[in-house]
């Protein structure tokens, strides 16, 4: 379960992906849950992440999924 801050950082996270990948934000969604990202880093991590920059975290969430072997 997470809090409402960590939903709201989420789909913040949720749309710049979209927006940067030109996917419409469910198959974003769908790419962040599949992959385990979505609970296991950003939602984890909120502490930690939602203190940093937009442009990073597209950055670093970008490359964490193309690690994971899914193609943008």
């Amino acid at each position: 379960m997470c809090t409402k801050k960590e939903l709201s950082f989420s789909v913040f996270l949720l749309y710049s992906l979209a927006e940067k990948w030109n996917k419409p934000p469910y198959k974003v969604y769908e790419i962040l849950n599949n992959t385990g990202i979505l609970d296991d880093y950003i939602i984890k991590c909120y502490d930690v992440l939602h203190t940093l920059g937009e442009e990073y975290l597209v950055e670093d969430i970008t490359s964490f999924v193309t690690e994971r072997g899914i193609k943008l």
